[in-house]
């Protein structure tokens, strides 16, 4: 009897020993890999290669090939495979040739945009959006808190007027801009994000939000408006949702590179529209480095400032002070931040200004990048930073660099390599510390038992010759 006990006691102290371990590894772990950033936005560390860049490619020229009355959209699927929706057999079979995946539908694009112009001539109701959803082969229509119920009786007799290829939806939260940024740029009275710089070939400017302030808004690197960054020559909101501030220090960086925190940087190295299904990476300076998918193209926007058509949908979460921000997939810029409903703790949609058309609108281009949908993206500079690099230097102390916020030096990479936690904010700091609970619990219960082992120690119970130590 007096060896079962003992025998009990030796498991019990070493199951506390090994709940130690076990919760130590728990917490080196969540150092290494966890962020606010892995919880409603997504894992920013999941690196997307070539294949996601050439798939949204592949299945972007095919919708181009065989034309919106024959394809209803594309997607990137589960598999990473490209997907397009067609309306008949023979489309489908030049689809799978072409190395993509066929799905057929019902509705074609062109009855499907029919559609959103029937919305959108209807009376306008703030707090509403509505986009084609490709993979549902359907035009959803979504609704806000603000929207009363009058107003979705009337969205409704609207849709139901214009038959099956329309749905309704509700959703949480209100439709707002997003304005406050990835490196923030201040202005009286608001924030906002540096988006990517851009150049016409003979000054450089930042591509950012329209709604962030109306031509002639100056802008500066801090609050207090002693570092002058440039002045806002032309906004586009509503209607489109862009602006260009220009450059006026010529001190601070104005090259292609994104500093997305934590010293990690992205060279940029060209533009592309994207593809529903891609996997996307947003950087702003209140919820940092942030990862989802797109989920719908050519949304509408009803914001309660006027309305914006051409966005880009995701399920990207972002707060207020991400306005501006960039939206990239590997290293292809794809949008800036407009506006949404949610956050990063509940999670939200959030809809982005895509590059391209701001980019044709504006008579300007990425500095040192191709024209072109990101050909190059897989083909940018590995090499380490050690400082020699200029481009590599913006932005880290300030806007001069358009990007993420925070971090110094870092690596010029064409992908995103594995980025730590995230405490740009109040909300990311009690996140990263959260990552650590189920560690340091463990951890905690261990320590306990493995005292409870020192403190009570099996007596004699009447039986001599029974060691009261351990051996």
């Amino acid at each position: 009897m007096g060896h079962t006990r003992r025998r009990a006691h030796r498991v019990a102290r070493l199951v506390a020993i090994g709940a130690v371990v076990c919760g130590g590894v728990m917490v080196s772990q969540a150092a290494a890999d966890g962020s606010p950033a892995n919880g409603s936005g997504g894992d920013p560390t999941r690196v997307l290669g070539a294949r996601d860049t050439r798939d949204a490619r592949l299945a972007r020229s095919l919708v181009d090939k065989l034309g919106t009355s024959r394809t209803a959209g594309s997607w990137i699927g589960s598999d990473g495979r490209a997907v397009v929706a067609v309306t008949d057999a023979e489309a489908a079979d030049q689809v799978t040739q072409a190395g993509a995946r066929a799905k057929q539908v019902r509705y074609s694009m062109r009855q499907l945009r029919s559609a959103t112009e029937t919305l959108r001539e209807a009376p306008r109701v703030a707090g509403t959006a509505w986009a084609v959803d490709a993979m549902s082969n359907e035009v959803v229509v979504l609704g806000d808190s603000s929207v009363s119920a009058d107003q979705w009786s009337r969205m409704r007799g609207v849709a139901s007027a214009i038959g099956g290829e329309v749905r309704m939806e509700r959703t949480a939260g209100s439709f707002t801009t997003r304005t406050l940024g990835a490196e923030p740029i201040f202005t009286q009275g608001g924030r906002c994000s540096a988006g990517f710089n851009v150049t016409n070939g003979q000054a450089g400017f930042i591509l950012t939000a329209g709604h962030c302030g109306p031509n002639g808004t100056a802008w500066f690197a801090d609050t207090q408006g002693n570092t002058t960054v440039g002045t806002t020559v032309r906004s586009d909101f509503p209607g489109s949702d862009f602006s260009l501030v220009q450059y006026q220090n010529t001190s601070l960086d104005q090259s292609s590179v994104l500093n997305i925190g934590n010293g990690q940087t992205v060279r940029i190295t060209g533009a592309a529209d994207p593809v529903v299904g891609q996997k996307v990476f947003r950087s702003g300076s209140t919820s940092g480095l942030r990862t989802g998918s797109v989920t719908a193209l050519n949304a509408t926007v009803n914001y309660p400032e006027g309305t914006v058509s051409g966005l880009i949908q995701t399920d990207v979460c972002a707060e207020p002070g991400d306005s501006g921000g960039p939206l990239f997939a590997q290293n292809v810029a794809l949008g800036v931040t407009s506006g949404g409903t949610g956050d990063c703790t509940s999670g939200g949609v959030t809809f982005f200004q895509p590059v391209t058309k701001a980019l044709t609108a504006l008579g300007v281009s990425l500095p040192n990048a191709p024209a072109s949908d990101g050909e190059a993206a897989g083909t940018a500079s590995t090499a380490p930073n050690n400082g020699s690099d200029p481009a590599a230097q913006g932005a880290a102390g300030g806007p001069g660099g358009a990007g993420g916020a925070g971090g110094q030096g870092g690596q010029v990479s064409p992908i995103i390599p594995g980025t730590q936690g995230d405490t740009s904010s109040l909300a990311g700091v009690v996140a990263y510390a959260q990552s650590f609970g189920p560690g340091l619990a463990l951890i905690g219960a261990g320590l306990l038992g493995f005292l409870a082992t020192l403190l009570i120690r099996p007596g004699r119970r009447g039986y001599r010759g029974y060691s009261t130590r351990w051996g």
